[in-house]
């Protein structure tokens, strides 16, 4: 019986911590169907970018006039004259973006009760420090 008294107060002192969920991501970064938005935008991307013209630019770099094949030149054709595997490449890199970023999300999920506790510490130092500062209107003897 004395043992109840004890705990009683101490189990309904702890409940609001236990209570408290720790603080996590928005479901919806942490969603696989998020990840797959992310990549396929990525792709679109790349391919974007992989079709900009750049040989104006490049002739102008030179120092020379653009000829009719400069006009036309991309950037996928500049870096596919040094890779013979760049396309295949860059479709594998950006399959793999979705997954990376699930592992990434997933990881981040798992250490923000952590980081948010150090900052937690790291405010109520900051706030001791700050505290302990002396007046710089108090008069100095």
């Amino acid at each position: 019986m004395r043992k109840s008294l004890i705990l009683l107060p101490l189990l309904l002192a702890a409940s609001p911590a236990v209570a408290q969920s720790a603080p996590q991501l928005p479901p919806e970064l942490t969603d696989p169907a998020t990840a797959q938005k992310l990549a396929n935008a990525m792709q679109a991307l790349s391919g974007a970018l992989l079709n900009a013209k750049v040989g104006e630019v490049r002739a102008a770099l030179e120092g020379r006039r653009p000829t009719a094949r400069d006009r036309n030149l991309t950037v996928g054709e500049l870096a596919r004259r040094n890779d013979p595997n760049f396309d295949r490449d860059v479709r594998q890199q950006v399959a793999n973006i979705g997954p990376t970023v699930q592992r990434s999300m997933n990881a981040l999920n798992q250490a923000l009760p952590v980081v948010m506790r150090d900052l937690a510490d790291a405010r109520k130092s900051l706030e001791r420090a700050v505290a302990n500062m002396p007046d710089p209107t108090y008069p100095k003897r």
